[in-house]
């Protein structure tokens, strides 16, 4: 009988893709939190803007019956910049880190045509 029968699974019985944030929580290291399944990625993004993590790290995805995960940091950070763009507003304080490390301006530059 294998020792670890006894062990339950943190894995989801269900196909539903799970979003994890890995968040730097100071002096107690990083800790992985599990966004609600509702409308996850959503979920996820309004959490950030909202600071409910301190020093947002990494989000990555998850589907356990699908046997596939991804990091979706740069997605994330992207739709964040995008929104505080259509806002007319700064990256709040607490995500620009974050936002700069994943979702780096394009720096390319257009011309444009004169006629």
């Amino acid at each position: 009988m294998p020792r670890f029968r006894w062990l339950l699974s943190i894995a989801p019985n269900s196909d539903e893709t799970i979003y994890l944030v890995a968040d730097n929580s100071g002096r107690n290291g990083s800790t992985w939190c599990k966004a609600d399944l509702e409308r996850a990625v959503e979920t996820v993004i309004q959490d950030l803007l909202a600071r409910k993590y301190r020093q947002p790290i990494r989000v990555v995805a998850f589907n356990t019956a699908e046997r596939w995960s991804e990091d979706v940091s740069e997605d994330i950070a992207r739709e964040i910049q995008h929104r505080c763009n259509l806002q007319l507003s700064d990256v709040p304080s607490h995500l620009q880190e974050f936002v700069d490390r994943y979702a780096a301006q394009d720096s390319r530059q257009y011309s444009l045509r004169l006629v």
